[in-house]
């Protein structure tokens, strides 16, 4: 073979690698829309739900000898923490045990139970005349039961997400607290129990639900439903004691036979259930003058409690023209504009060490991700 069929026999030199495709730039995140992060409707809903609570609790002393008053309060008793309890178990449909959020459990819930548990102690010990009344941790008293009781809800929420049936489930479990007096007042276990249906129907709701109660349909029947249940409380006042409303005691604590309280049970979750879709459909879904005010109405909540038992120290109640109508009127319109105040800006930056505390020197910092690269021992074959 010559040289020149070695030359015409040989390879053609390869191709230089093509330089790689210029990658395109991913576009800029948009900027978040402060109006998206937060929904008017449940806003809405937070606060007009509180202005009832501290309403509620004006009317409280105001029962005696009269039947408005007594039928008002049973009315409102009847929706307005199940009102509460749902919205609170809808924003919690999807809390998982990640770190970040088990931080902000403890911050924005234990913290404030072990502060203002040790508040209202010390209020009912300065009350009570006794100064060295002891302050315990397990044992809530009047506000503070609502925060160790969202701390169990709220840790317990992976677990009825995956269990079968979870609302008859829960509601099982309150039956049975409710004709357990057993169970003792520690950490207001009857109180858990017994509302712990409202929340776990409030995490399995979707956005449509919502919708669904706010339509045409349901708002027209809801305000003959809403009289009719006045009506009833009327009529169920000398004839009903006020205590299932509040769901802190067994049936036999009441005074009635044990059987009676899985009836009630059932009986009060459907009803608070339908006024609740009441409320609901007449919460207006725009922004409106107090839709920023539902951000702070734990605030309000649990502020407003001093205030209430602070006016019983301070004998307001015992006077005579409260327990007229025209100042059962004005105690309500004060109730609603104290706690309209508690849950303002304003309040919730000066309590907020109280209420959202970040310490940090308490928690580890959190572990920076690693990068995604795959290691050798997991990396695919060639």
């Amino acid at each position: 073979m010559n040289v020149s069929s070695l030359r015409r026999a040989r390879p053609a030199p390869a191709p230089a690698p093509a330089s790689p495709a210029p990658v395109p730039a991913l576009p800029a995140p948009a900027a978040p829309d402060a109006s998206k992060q937060r929904d008017a409707f449940f806003d809405n809903a937070k606060y007009l739900a509180i202005v009832l609570v501290a309403m509620g609790h004006s009317w409280e002393p105001l029962r005696d000898g009269s039947r408005a008053a007594s039928a008002l309060y049973l009315f409102v008793y009847a929706f307005h923490m199940p009102a509460f309890i749902l919205i609170s178990g809808y924003f919690s449909r999807n809390l998982d045990l990640r770190p970040d959020r088990l931080k902000r459990l403890l911050t924005g819930v234990v913290v404030p139970y072990v502060i203002f548990e040790t508040v209202y102690s010390l209020l009912k010990g300065w009350a009570g005349g006794d100064v060295s009344y002891p302050v315990s941790l397990l044992d809530p008293w009047y506000l503070t039961w609502f925060l160790i009781a969202l701390f169990v809800w709220r840790i317990t929420t992976p677990v009825w997400r995956i269990v079968r049936h979870p609302v008859p489930l829960a509601l099982a479990i309150a039956a049975l607290a409710s004709c357990s007096p057993d169970i003792g007042d520690d950490l207001d276990l009857q109180r858990v129990l017994q509302f712990l249906p409202f929340f776990v129907a409030g995490a399995h709701m979707r956005p449509e639900h919502f919708r669904m109660v706010r339509r045409r349909a349901v708002r027209l029947p809801a305000v003959p439903v809403t009289a009719a249940a006045l009506v009833f409380a009327y009529w169920a006042v000398p004839r009903m004691d006020a205590g299932w409303f509040y769901h802190r005691d067994s049936a036999q604590e009441l005074g009635a036979p044990w059987w009676s309280g899985v009836v009630m049970t059932f009986a009060l979750f459907g009803c608070s259930m339908v006024l609740t879709a009441c409320f609901f459909a007449w919460v207006p879904g725009r922004t409106l003058w107090f839709t920023a005010l539902g951000a702070g109405t734990l605030y309000g909540y649990l502020l407003h409690g001093l205030l209430i038992k602070g006016s019983h120290v301070a004998g307001w109640y015992d006077r005579s023209w409260p327990h007229t109508p025209a100042g059962a009127i004005v105690v309500t319109a004060i109730a609603a504009v104290v706690v309209t105040a508690l849950c303002s800006p304003l309040v919730q930056r000066v309590f907020r060490f109280a209420m959202e505390p970040r310490m940090e020197w308490a928690f580890r910092p959190a572990k920076t991700a690693r990068a995604a690269v795959p290691s050798q021992a997991t990396r695919s074959p060639r």
